[in-house]
């Protein structure tokens, strides 16, 4: 093969593997969208590279056009998609302005004052541009994890690449009169080789990103019960026990609540199993909304019920039990049978650093709850065992 034909060819064979990547990706993730943007974004990189070595029956030119207005949707497309896997809000304002603005430089390069040199200087500068514009939303989430630094490193290169290495390529090789001494200049072949490296590197990070996607996904799945949506018993374990930790080792308190649905096996008798579940996710979604964000919910297992309450001590986590059974009583499940009237005992233990010892706690208390009527809140007043202090001996002479 030639290897002028081999370097044509090199880039948009790159593009287009990874673009077929990503779409395979995307097949199985279709709530993922940043995936087929990233699709249209390697196709695009693609397109713009042939035009580059290709001209259309239409003329020089509008083919340069084309294929620079592929390069600009590419750029922005994986811009945005970076920024949008990340959850970031895709600043389509700063995007688009340097978008357009290059393509509008290149544009009066081309037609209106020719020049070859400047036209490059333009385009370059959008893209490095916006680079920096994804370097600075990547910022504020570069420390959460080793793929976003990555990215944030990444687009920093890409910024430097397109700015820095332009303008030394560009003071090499002198300016250009025809894209024949273009393609054969040190600039356009570090920018080949650059862009390949480049795009590799980015879509290894991407592909990371998207497989952490998947594990986590896979995780949240096995710690999360099903029918309620809250955590099932295993993963509400693994997370209060982080919790308990981190409220110990900053000197806050955490309280813990225990419910248990009353009489739920005559619901499931009288009404079905299909109005049990009802009413097992009904619950679930009242203790999730009132719990609020900082505190841990799970579904321990059939009709019972944990949230453990941060920062919070017995008088605030019996509160809480509180407005949970009176709200869940007087409006229950809609959409139920008229007649059906479902309540919640509660019991609440708190002082405890130890998972187990204060769930022995709080189950003692559900237990009174139970034992005294239902449809109460009982507190489990057991303090934690204190070291036994040694008797001070006096000796008198």
């Amino acid at each position: 093969m030639d290897t002028r034909l081999f370097i044509a060819l090199l880039n948009p064979g790159i593009a287009l593997v990874l673009a077929s990547a990503f779409l395979m990706l995307w097949l199985h993730q279709r709530h993922r969208l940043y995936l087929a943007v990233l699709v249209l974004a390697n196709s695009a990189s693609a397109a713009g590279f042939l035009l580059q070595y290709f001209t259309l029956p239409v003329g020089q030119e509008p083919t340069k056009l084309l294929s620079n207005l592929s390069f600009t949707f590419a750029a922005s497309c994986l811009a945005g998609a970076v920024v949008a896997r990340y959850g970031r809000r895709v600043p389509y304002v700063a995007l688009g302005i340097l978008g357009l603005g290059g393509l509008g430089a290149f544009c009066w390069f081309l037609f209106v004052q020719p020049d070859l040199t400047w036209r490059i200087y333009a385009i370059n500068f959008a893209f490095g541009g916006i680079s920096l514009v994804v370097a600075a939303e990547l910022r504020a989430v570069r420390r959460n994890g080793p793929t976003e630094a990555i990215l944030f490193v990444l687009s920093l290169l890409s910024a430097l690449n397109f700015f820095v290495r332009t303008l030394i390529a560009l003071r090499m090789s002198g300016p250009f009169v025809s894209y024949e001494g273009l393609y054969e200049s040190i600039y356009w072949t570090t920018a080949l080789l650059s862009h390949a490296l480049l795009s590799l590197l980015i879509a290894l990070s991407l592909f990371t990103a998207a497989a952490l996607d998947v594990l986590k996904g896979l995780k949240a799945e096995s710690h999360t019960d099903p029918l309620s949506g809250l955590l099932n018993r295993r993963g509400f374990e693994e997370r209060a026990v982080a919790m308990l930790k981190r409220s110990h080792d900053s000197g806050l308190p955490a309280a813990l609540v225990i419910a248990d649905l009353d009489h739920f096996k005559a619901v499931n008798d009288t009404f079905g199993h299909a109005v049990g579940d009802q009413v097992i996710a009904a619950f679930a979604s009242r203790l999730r909304s009132m719990a609020g964000k900082g505190a841990i919910a799970g579904r321990l297992g059939g009709e019972e019920f944990a949230v453990l309450l941060p920062a919070s001590d017995l008088a605030a986590a019996r509160l809480f039990a509180e407005d949970v059974r009176t709200s869940f009583s007087r409006g229950g499940p809609h959409n139920l049978p008229a007649k059906l009237r479902v309540t919640a005992s509660f019991g609440v233990a708190a002082g405890e650093e130890d998972l187990s010892k204060l769930l022995r706690q709080a189950d003692e208390a559900l237990y009174q709850a139970k034992r005294n009527g239902r449809d109460s809140v009982r507190i489990s007043y057991r303090r934690p065992q204190q070291e036994p202090i040694a008797p001070t001996v006096i000796r008198y002479a």
